[in-house]
Parts: structure tokens; sequence; C-alpha cells
């Protein structure tokens, strides 16, 4: 039997021991292997997390080249009460407005009732472009009225709200109503009756009942431009929010104003510095990751006379990590129309990488802010190319190495296995050839022992005749 050992029964060898070293030595093309496989994967895996990191920055340059891409705007109010938001659209500027009225949704009581008065009871919702909308409720309870207000979805809302008790003791109840828009546009007038009935004009506004109140009306909120003057121009909106008030600004005010109010705004060039400093970041981290994966590292085991041992990294002399750095660093730093770009914090470092200097960027905002713009779209469009160059899905030239090297991980793999199969084999082999060894010396030691019993029997009869 192949895998059954019987370890020294004749030859007193230790055949397992001696089988295990045979393997190994048997073993050591597949251990090379394995080693290679290892290093393999190691290096897959460090050009797959350098490819996301230099994929996410060819993202993020692309869209930090286009020309909005600064164009981060702050605001500042001279009232609490009106703020501002500025888009990538703003311009820098300022406005000064009177605020006449803020919006408001228009909210209608109908005066208490226990039920509605008439069976079936059927309502007509009037909104302010003229549509006449008629509903009819399931039964005269209230909650089904104001269940067949909500439910046709006509702009107005209804909520019953208690309203105490009459002379008899019976409880009371009004109907809210309230428009779910603000502004002139969301009012309505609700009637007792059917569309025709309001058309005939026999239907009645639930407002004029006795008890019944609009208690707060329909309102846009306005805003008066150049008071005053023959310029004067009022602008409202249905909600107090004011779109492109100026351009790319919008306004929200939350109460009237007296006294005019002034809007400035400025390029907020600490954010648009914030924007760069994004992109470099990331830029810098890649580059400190190629550095750290570049470098050669020594080390010397202490109580050893080994001496030294020297490790490369795993994309030490690498081209195509080489001409990844060169390019992102050649796009990073190189002059813009011969320009330097250290006026707009952008320099070179003596170990090979990039700085970049938040404050000299802002500065350089202030002081000219279409050339800075300009300069950094035109970096960030070198850095997106050559980052788009190594890391696109299809064509980079770090993707397409992840590619060679995932097929030599599987072909690595497929010869490992290989191995096994030819290592199984041979130790079949050797425990077959050793266990025939133990039999065939087990068998010659029994000859050896039968033949020495017979030659002493003859020994013993030979002794025994000669005595007689």
């Amino acid at each position: 039997m192949a895998g059954l050992g019987i370890d020294g029964l004749a030859s007193g060898l230790d055949t397992t021991s001696i089988i295990n070293q045979l393997m190994t030595l048997e073993a050591r093309p597949q251990v090379t292997l394995k080693s290679t496989l290892s290093a393999t994967t190691a290096f897959a895996t460090d050009l797959r997390s350098l490819n996301t990191a230099v994929a996410a920055v060819a993202a993020s340059a692309k869209t930090a080249s286009t020309a909005t891409s600064l164009a981060v705007y702050k605001t500042t109010s001279s009232a609490a009460s009106v703020t501002a938001t500025a888009r990538n659209t703003a311009a820098p500027g300022s406005l000064t407005f009177a605020v006449d009225q803020t919006a408001q949704r228009q909210i209608t009581v109908t005066a208490a009732m226990s039920t509605w008065a008439s069976t079936p009871p059927t309502l007509t919702i009037k909104n302010a472009d003229g549509t006449a909308t008629s509903v009819t409720a399931a039964t005269n309870s209230l909650a089904d009225v104001a269940s067949a207000i909500n439910g046709a979805g006509k702009g107005v809302s209804a909520t019953v709200v208690s309203a105490g008790t009459d002379t008899g003791g019976t409880k009371l109840y009004r109907l809210q109503l309230t428009a779910t828009a603000s502004g002139a546009s969301g009012g309505f007038t609700v009637y007792r009756g059917s569309a025709a009935d309001v058309t005939a004009g026999t239907a009645v506004d639930l407002s004029t009942e006795t008890g019944a109140a609009t208690v707060t009306a329909a309102r846009d909120a306005s805003v008066t431009l150049w008071g005053g003057t023959a310029a004067a121009q009022t602008i409202t909106s249905s909600s107090n929010t004011f779109t492109d008030l100026l351009p790319g600004l919008d306004v929200t005010v939350t109460s009237a104003e007296a006294t005019p109010v002034t809007l400035t705004t400025a390029q907020d060039t600490g954010a648009a510095a914030g924007v760069a400093a994004g992109l470099f970041n990331s830029l810098i981290a890649i580059f400190s990751g190629i550095d750290k994966n570049t470098a050669v590292t020594t080390s010397v085991t202490a109580g050893t006379t080994s001496g030294t041992t020297v490790k490369a990294g795993s994309f030490t002399g690498d081209s195509a990590i080489r001409q990844l750095k060169d390019a992102l660093l050649s796009a990073a730093t190189s002059p813009v129309d011969s320009t330097s770009l250290n006026d707009i914090g952008i320099k070179i470092t003596r170990d090979g990488t990039v700085q970049f200097d938040s404050a000299a960027f802002s500065a350089a905002l202030q002081k000219d802010p279409t050339g800075t713009a300009a300069k950094f779209q035109t970096v960030a469009g070198r850095i997106a190319t050559a980052a788009t160059a190594a890391s696109d899905s299809t064509k980079g030239y770090i993707t397409s190495k992840i590619a060679g090297q995932d097929k030599q991980v599987a072909s690595l793999n497929d010869q490992i296995s290989d191995w096994d199969l030819r290592l199984a084999a041979r130790k079949d082999i050797l425990q077959k050839q050793y266990n025939a060894l133990e039999t065939a010396l087990s068998s010659m030691k029994s000859q050896s022992d039968w033949l020495s019993s017979q030659l002493g029997n003859l020994m013993t009869s030979s002794s025994s005749s000669s005595s007689k």
C-alpha cells in the first residue's frame, strides 16, 4: 500500500524522515513559484490601490479644469433677516433693496359645527387660477369631509379642529383649510355646493359664514429695488426665496425690513484655495505612496552574523511607475505660458514631489482672480490628462499592467497546482520504493535466519555422530 510506512522494520532507517527530506528538495521549484506568486500578488494589489487613487485624481482634476471650478462666492447682508446663497454662476457685486413683505399661505377656518349640514356633503374648491373642482364626502362627518378635500389634491389640505360644545353640550368642530403652497398663486375659495352652483352664484363661500374667517390671506413676498426713483421695481416671489435676484444669487427673507438691505457678493478666495488644495493633497498622497513602495529598506538581524538584508519595494525599478510619477509631476509643476507656478503657490520640492501653498494661492486670487484661475485650470487639465492616460479603465497603461499581473497570478497558481500533483506522485513513488526495500530486506533477513538455523542443526548433528 502506497501510503503505509514501515519505517526501519528491516533496515533500521527512518524512511519517513528520508522521504520528507527528499520531498523538500523536490519541492524547491514549487517553493520558488509560491514566492514569486506572493510577490506578484502583492505588486498587483499595490498597483490596484495606486490606480484607484490616480483615477480619483483624474476625475477631480477634470472637474477642477472647468471654467467655474474656482467660482466659489460668499455673501454678506446688512440685515439678519436676509440671507443669500451664491452658486458658481454668481459674480461679484452689491445690491440694495427694501423688503416689503414676506410670503404667506392662505389659512381659512370654517364656522363651528357638529356635522356637515347637507347630505351627501358636496363642496367645490376654486383655485387662484379659476379652476373649480367639486368633491363629495362619503358621509356628513367632518372627518369624511376633510378626507374628501385632502384626497382631491387641489392645493388645499383640511384638518378637523375641536371647537368646544354648543349650549346643548354637543361637541363642535371646525375645518381648518390650508393652502399647500405659499404665495398668491396658492390662494383658494371653498364653497358649499357644486361647481355648477358656483357658476350660478348660488354656492356659499365657507369663509363668509358666521363664525368663519380667513386667518391669513395668500400673499407673495416682495422686494423693491431702487425705491423712490424713476427706476423703482418691485419683484415678487411665491416663496420667501427670490431665485437669481442677482445672477447665481438666491436671496431668502424672513421678515419685512423698513430700512433698505444691502447684499454684497465676493469671491471666497479661501474656499477656492480649498478646492485647489484638495486636488494637490490627493496628488501629494499619490507621490508619497509611490515613494513608499519604491524605497529600498535595509535591516540587520540582531545576534546573527548574516549581516544586513536589503529589500526592494514593490515598485522599485518599475518603468510604468516611474513614467506615471514623471508625468504627474510635470503636469503639476511645468510653467504655464512660460510663467512659473511659484507665484500661485505651486512648487516642486527637492525630493521630487509637489508642494501647495494655500495662502499664496489665495493671495494670487485676490490680486489677479482671472489669471490665477486660468493658470490653475490649465494645470488641472494637464493633471487630468496624465492621470487618465495611466488609469483609464480600458486604455490606461497602469490598468493594462494590472491586467498583465492578474494573468501572471493565474498562471502561477496553475503551475503550483500542477506541482502539487507532481509532488504527490513523486512522494507515492518514494514510499513504494522504500516500502519495497524494507520488504526485501525483511525477506532476506528471514532467509538468513533460516539458513543460520539449518547450519546450526547440521553442526549439532555432526557433533552427535562424532561422540558415538
